[in-house]
C-alpha cells in the first residue's frame, strides 16, 4: 500500500445502484439519488437545498418497482463531496429481506453475504 492510499475499514460490502430514493427528516422530503447500498448503510446525492449534518437522523425509501420498497432508518455518518453517507440504525424485517436479495444478486457469492449477515449480530 502506498502512502496516500487510505486504508477500507469497511466490513460490508458496497453495492453500486443506481436509483432514486426519498429521503425523509420529520415531515420534510428530499429527492436523492442512491449511489451505493450496503447492509449497514448507504451513499445518496445530496440534495441542493438538504440542511442536514452528520449525526442527524435520516429515513431513506428505495423504491425498487411498486411493490417492493427498503426502508432505512439511520444516522448521516459524513457529508462530503456532495454526498451523504447514512449508517443505518433501524431496518424492518421486509427491508433487510429485499436488501439481503439484492446484495445477494449482485455480490454473487453466497459465503461473504452469510459471514456479512452472521457480523449484523
Amino acid at each position: 500500500m502506498t502512502q496516500s492510499a487510505q486504508p477500507d475499514h469497511r466490513h460490508y460490502t458496497r453495492i453500486q445502484f443506481d436509483a432514486q430514493v426519498r429521503l425523509s427528516h420529520g415531515a420534510t422530503h428530499w429527492s436523492s439519488t442512491l449511489i451505493d447500498i450496503s447492509l449497514k448503510g448507504a451513499l445518496f446525492s445530496q440534495p441542493q437545498d438538504w440542511p442536514g449534518k452528520p449525526g442527524d437522523g435520516l429515513l431513506a425509501e428505495l423504491v425498487l418497482d411498486n411493490d417492493v420498497v427498503i426502508r432505512m432508518q439511520g444516522t448521516v455518518a459524513h457529508v462530503e463531496a456532495g454526498h451523504i453517507g447514512l449508517r443505518c440504525d433501524h431496518i424492518d424485517l421486509d427491508s433487510i429481506a429485499h436488501l439481503k436479495r439484492l446484495v445477494e444478486l449482485n455480490l454473487g457469492d453466497e459465503e461473504q453475504l452469510n459471514r456479512e449477515l452472521s457480523s449484523l449480530g
